[in-house]
């Protein structure tokens, strides 16, 4: 038993002090901070992304299932929310002699403070575990080039916001140009990836005198995204990330841009007609303030006028029309979703069909 303890003096105690400030976990154990701390704007394109920066615009559409495809020929990864993509962020993969593998993962487990137990306690924070030897996305170093050992670095605050929506058992698709098809390395418009095998889903285009197509029974039941797009004059439609819809699409003054633009359905009825079916009354949408659009946010749509121009097939508004509720969401797009010989600015889609019985 200590009977007593003799008092530091001065200097020594705040010696002590100090070194217990040193060590506390808040500066031993703090994790730092790679990339950028805000996205870029909604237009930007995927291909301008510098190294540490990221695109995120996850409110436009916040329901419906997600898949990651990480890109190691372009050290990028895209994520595609209820088929639409949601964010793109440059990454860094596995360096020579640590090789990051390809195919399909789901996310085995999830921990926002995981710190390597291999690699000297290193913080990894926001850790999706993709298999039990040690791959996982998490944030990390992003100097421009695959340097990890294994694992896909992602900025951290675009980690924190995957980490945020992404549900444990997420798709994971790593593809490499070398081994899969050009469509998995960056998936275009109209060849999304099957969240099973990890393969394109080949969709046929419209038939020339095909003015659109509908198919509501490929997904029963699911959140509604619509994307329209100027430069393909397209609609597509997809529930619960299977597409069950497209059109050709007419716009007054083509020449002239819509924008980026989304938009979410609430409650209730708004004012005049449907920007969907013409004849029918109008329901109320309420624009979402994404990156580079965030003066908008709230703004109803019929403030915007945007879709005054824009005309579908009737049948094919009428049935759309009949499929909306609350929480669907709309994205307007000057960009492409088509496949392009030429490269530029696209919004690329992607389907999550649930595999077959």
């Amino acid at each position: 038993m200590i009977k007593h303890l003799s008092r530091p003096k001065r200097g020594i105690r705040s010696l002590a002090l100090a070194t217990l400030f040193v060590l506390s976990p808040a500066s031993v154990f703090a994790a730092p901070s790679w990339g950028d701390t805000t996205p870029q704007a909604a237009e930007t394109p995927p291909q301008n992304l510098k190294p540490g920066q990221f695109k995120w615009q996850g409110g436009a559409i916040p329901s419906g299932p997600i898949v990651v495809v990480v890109s190691l020929a372009e050290q990028r990864a895209y994520v595609y929310r209820n088929g639409v993509r949601i964010g793109v962020a440059s990454v860094s993969t596995g360096k020579p002699g640590y090789g990051t593998p390809t195919g399909v993962f789901t996310v085995l487990e999830k921990d926002a403070d995981h710190r390597s137990k291999t690699y000297n306690n290193a913080p990894m924070p926001y850790t999706q575990r993709l298999t039990w030897s040690g791959v996982a996305l998490h944030a990390g170093g992003l100097p421009g080039y695959p340097s990890s050992h294994g694992c896909v670095h992602l900025p951290t605050e675009f980690a924190r916001r995957l980490f945020a929506v992404s549900p444990k058992g997420m798709t994971v698709v790593i593809a490499d140009q070398r081994a899969d098809p050009t469509e998995v390395v960056h998936p275009a418009g109209l060849a999304p990836v099957d969240s099973r095998t990890g393969q394109p889903v080949k969709l046929p285009r419209l038939g020339f005198l095909e003015s659109y197509r509908w198919r509501p029974e490929a997904a029963p039941t699911g959140p509604v995204s619509i994307v329209m797009s100027r430069a393909d004059q397209r609609v597509l439609v997809y529930r619960n990330g299977v597409e069950i819809g497209r059109a050709k699409l007419t716009i007054d003054q083509p020449g002239v841009a819509l924008g980026t633009h989304a938009f979410i359905m609430q409650d209730g009825w708004g004012e005049g007609k449907s920007a969907i079916a013409k004849n029918a009354p109008a329901h109320r949408w309420t624009a979402v303030g994404i990156p580079g659009h965030t003066d908008e946010r709230g703004q109803s749509l019929s403030a915007t006028h945007r879709l005054d121009r824009i005309h579908l097939p009737p049948q094919f508004a009428k049935a759309l029309y009949a499929l909306l509720t609350p929480g669907t969401t709309l994205l307007l797009t000057d960009a492409p979703v088509l496949p392009k010989r030429t490269t530029g600015m696209a919004l690329s889609i992607m389907t999550a069909d649930k595999p077959q019985s």
